[in-house]
C-alpha cells in the first residue's frame, strides 16, 4: 500500500496553503492526499472538569464540514488525486507524529489555529520536526503564493542526517525537473565568495556533488560555499532565490543544532520558500 501524503489542516488560511502545496506533492509523487484535523477536548486541555467523569474528546461537525470543504476544492483544483479527511482525538502535534509513521510527507503550515493552534512556531512544532518519522516539509511564506519554481538548496556539513538531507533534495529536484544547489557554511575561515572553489576544508560538499551525481545522472547540480559567522542569516538570503529549501534535522559545523534551535526557528518562520526537513522514514508506533 502507498504511502500518503499527510497534511495537517485546521481552517486557517496558512493550512489551506499548506494542503494547496500537499496536493502539488502527491501529484508528483503519484500518491493519495490526506487532510488531518486534531482534536482535542470541548475544554482545549482533553481533561474533564470533573476527574471522575471520564468523557472522550469527540469530533466537531464544524471541523467536518471544514475538511469536506477543503477536500472537495482539491479534488477539483488538482484531477486525478485521490483526497481523504478524517478528524483525529488528540494533540496537533502527537497527532502528526503519529500520522508521520505511515505517511511518505508530513506538510504543515507555518501558522494555525483550532486544532493546530502555534504549529511549528512552539512546542508543536519541535515535537513534529524532532520526532517525525517521515520527511516535514513546512510550508511558507503564506501572504504570498508559495513558490515552486526555482532550484531545490541543501545544506551540506558532512554529517549522516545531512548526507540524508542531500538525498532527499536531489529526489525532489528531480521531481521537479529543478536544479539543485549544495551550500557548504563555513565559520571559521576567510572570506569567499558563493562561486568559490570548494577547498580542502569542503570536502564534504565535493562529496556530495559526487553522491548525486552518480545517483541522479543528467541532475543539474551546483555547489556554493558561504562564509559567514551567522548560518541562518546566509540560509534565509539563499532561500529567497530557491522553491525549496532542505535541512537535516541536526548537524554539525555551521549546521549544529539545526531544527532544534534558534537556527530552526529562524528557517521557519523567516524562510522565503518552503523548508524540507530531512528524516527517514519509520513506522508507527
Amino acid at each position: 500500500m502507498s504511502r500518503p501524503v499527510v497534511v495537517g489542516v485546521d481552517g486557517s488560511p496558512s493550512s489551506l496553503a499548506a494542503a494547496e502545496h500537499a496536493a502539488w506533492a502527491a501529484t508528483l509523487r503519484s500518491l493519495p492526499l490526506h487532510l488531518v484535523h486534531g482534536y482535542l477536548h470541548p475544554l482545549g486541555s482533553g481533561v474533564p472538569l470533573n476527574p471522575y467523569d471520564l468523557g472522550l474528546p469527540e469530533p466537531s461537525d464544524e471541523g467536518q464540514r471544514m475538511l469536506e470543504r477543503a477536500a472537495a476544492e482539491l479534488a477539483g483544483r488538482w484531477p486525478g488525486i485521490t483526497v481523504e479527511f478524517r478528524q483525529v482525538a488528540g494533540g496537533p502535534g502527537a497527532s502528526l507524529v503519529e500520522e508521520s509513521g505511515r505517511a511518505e510527507l508530513v506538510v504543515v503550515g507555518s501558522r494555525g489555529h483550532g486544532g493546530f493552534a502555534g504549529l511549528l512556531l512552539g512546542s508543536v512544532g519541535t515535537q513534529v520536526s524532532a520526532h517525525a518519522r517521515c520527511p516535514v516539509l513546512v510550508v511558507r511564506p503564506t501572504e504570498a503564493p508559495v513558490p515552486v519554481d526555482g532550484p531545490v538548496l541543501v545544506g551540506v556539513d558532512g554529517s549522516e542526517l545531512a548526507e540524508l538531507a542531500v538525498r532527499q533534495a536531489a529526489d525532489e529536484a528531480a521531481r521537479r525537473r529543478a536544479e539543485l544547489v549544495l551550500v557548504h557554511i563555513r565559520t571559521d575561515h576567510g572570506r569567499a565568495g558563493p562561486d568559490e572553489v570548494p577547498a580542502a576544508a569542503d570536502q564534504p560538499l565535493v562529496a556530495a556533488a559526487a553522491d548525486v551525481q552518480g545517483s541522479h545522472p543528467g541532475l543539474a547540480v551546483t555547489q556554493r560555499v558561504l562564509d559567514t559567522a551567522d548560518p541562518a542569516a546566509a540560509l534565509i538570503e539563499a532561500s529567497g532565490e530557491a522553491a525549496l529549501l532542505v535541512v537535516g534535522s541536526r548537524g554539525r559545523g555551521g549546521f549544529a543544532g539545526l531544527l532544534l534551535g534558534s537556527v530552526s526557528q529562524a528557517l521557519v518562520q523567516h524562510a522565503h520558500c518552503p523548508v524540507l526537513i530531512a528524516h527517514p522514514h519509520g513506522h508507527a508506533r
